[in-house]
């Protein structure tokens, strides 16, 4: 008889042990019922990834286990279905990051992760210890072996699995999304797997973790490291595999790609909503300027939460064009959002009058543009507070890096849902966010006048970003190679950006870092983000600029 393995790509939530094995359950029934002989779930399936330093709590651990034993003796009601689950296993003093193999209320073996990476967003060496034995178990007379993700983008625990006799691979993972990262999966394994003719399933985690997101995107490649079957992206899935020991081949449904634009829109949309349900909000709010950045923003919380769970307000200014106030009003309008119309006027001229006395002698300068930003902090907040709705933040990548926001202004709010978008990107993504479905009476959800007026945070009279920063082309692309790349000055300049213009961008990075370490969580898309993957110290002599001196 032919064996059949099913990767389920489920979407744990980090802690939530019992709803976690609840899930898995539920899972196994739905597999069990197509004929699965085999479910692999992903790494650390149990209780979410990354857990972080709730694993140095032995209550964390202790119950871990407990509910694992749980889920052992449940087993007893899908008979003869092989699970394999991921979870912080615990031996003496030491701690793996483990999967464990079981059947019919027994257990069958457990495997240890042997690679722990400790770099990008990972630092699993301050809670794991390595192991690596080979942990090959039968079923229907296929002989599987256990990895568990950084495993294959190396080649000892593979090639520890084939000489143990292996024929067929089965890999668990928790690997975070990045724009076209799973080109880079497929290349690592096809490398240090496929070189021993061993067919390899890849079962991946789906969901948002604070600042990650996990794209799912599990797949099958044949022994040649040819793709055979592929799941959903940014979904939960249960992918079904046939293996054919004639071919050494895993054959299962294979999902269409993604383009570029389309896998950042859904990993926004999914870390959006995965941040507020996960925490218990009851919806989100937004800032709404009428322009680009919060009009994307508004629109992916429309589509991870629902309109009904999507407030918009808009706080207009002396300052604010009308035109700005009709775009924001059609945007919402579209979105089928609830909206507030709040002026900040009388609270700003109430701010400047108490601060008249103490400013007596000083001339109006960015005091008074980031009070009006203030304000509007202080009315999101007592929304949020009013209606236990989350504020989203507004602020794209390019502003973040150079400091364009107003701390307790602006950035008040509790997840940046563009935090990693380049300007550049803001558009890219909101014209694409137009093509997917009008909105409401067929209008266009982010008016075409928001992509094509120039961008100005409208704090002073005829202001637009770039009194105040280079053009967002070149400023996008000094950040990328900065930022993203890691480039030197020198490769900048090489470039063709000139000299003026990178020390300026420097010198902006430089003195915002501490705006950025109080910055709001918010998704990661790209290879280096603000927060995990940038920690720059706060105090700091060091400058890039200087380089030119």
């Amino acid at each position: 008889m032919a064996l059949t393995i099913a990767l389920a790509q489920i979407n744990s939530t980090v802690g939530d042990l019992p709803g976690n094995a609840h899930k898995i359950m539920q899972v196994a029934q739905k597999a069990t019922e197509q004929g699965a002989d085999v479910l692999v779930t992903p790494e650390l399936s149990l209780v979410g990834y990354p857990p972080e330093d709730l694993l140095l709590r032995p209550s964390f651990l202790r119950r871990s286990q407990q509910v694992l034993d749980d889920l052992v003796s449940q087993s007893k009601q899908l008979s003869d279905l092989t699970f394999v689950v991921g979870y912080p296993r615990q031996v003496n003093d030491q701690v793996f990051n483990a999967a464990t193999v079981f059947r019919n209320g027994e257990v069958l073996g457990h495997y240890g992760k042997l690679e722990l990476p400790n770099y990008a967003v990972f630092d699993e060496q301050r809670y794991f210890d390595p192991d690596g034995a080979p942990c090959v178990f039968g079923c229907k007379g296929v002989r599987l072996a256990i990895n568990i993700c950084e495993d294959v983008w190396f080649p000892r625990a593979p090639a520890l699995a084939r000489a143990e006799g292996a024929q067929v691979l089965l890999v668990m993972n928790a690997s975070p999304f990045h724009l076209n990262k799973q080109a880079e999966r497929l290349q690592v394994v096809q490398s240090n797997v496929s070189r021993h003719s061993l067919p390899v399933a890849f079962c991946n985690l789906v969901g948002g973790q604070d600042e990650l997101v996990f794209d799912g995107d599990s797949f099958a490649l044949d022994a040649k490291g040819e793709v055979t079957a592929r799941a959903n992206r940014f979904s939960e899935d249960l992918l079904m595999l046939q293996y054919d020991p004639q071919s050494a081949s895993l054959i299962g449904s294979l999902q269409p790609e993604m383009s570029a634009e389309y896998q950042a829109y859904h990993a926004l949309t999914l870390g959006t909503h995965d941040y507020v349900r996960k925490n218990g909000f009851t919806g989100a709010l937004v800032g709404l300027s009428g322009g680009v950045d919060s009009a994307l923003t508004l629109a992916i919380a429309a589509d991870a939460l629902g309109p009904d769970a999507v407030t918009a307000v808009i706080m207009p200014s002396r300052y604010t064009a009308q035109i700005s106030i009709d775009d924001a009003r059609a945007c919402a309008k579209a979105l089928g959002v609830q909206t507030h119309e709040i002026s900040i006027e009388p609270a700003y001229d109430a701010l400047v009058a108490s601060l008249a006395p103490a400013f007596a002698g000083r001339g109006p300068d960015l005091t008074e543009e980031n009070l009006q930003s203030r304000v509007r902090g202080v009315l999101l907040m007592a929304l949020s507070n009013k209606t236990g709705r989350l504020v989203l933040t507004t602020g794209n990548k390019s502003e973040i890096a150079v400091g364009y926001c107003t701390l307790y202004g602006d950035m008040s709010g509790g997840y940046a849902v563009i935090k990693d978008l380049l300007k550049g990107w803001v558009y890219r993504l909101s014209r694409m966010r137009n093509t997917l479905h009008p909105g409401v009476d067929g209008a266009p959800v982010i008016p075409e006048r928001i992509l094509t007026r120039a961008p100005s945070a409208e704090l002073r009279d005829n202001q637009t970003d770039q009194d105040s920063l280079p053009p967002y082309d070149i400023l996008d692309d000094i950040l990328m190679r900065f930022v993203e790349q890691g480039q030197t000055v020198a490769e900048i300049e090489s470039s063709g950006h000139s000299r003026e213009v990178i020390a300026q961008v420097m010198g902006l990075i430089r003195g915002s870092e501490y705006k950025r370490r109080q910055a709001a969580p918010g998704a990661r898309i790209t290879r280096r983000a603000f927060g995990r993957d940038w920690r720059f110290p706060l105090t700091n002599r060091f400058s890039e600029k200087e380089l030119f001196l």
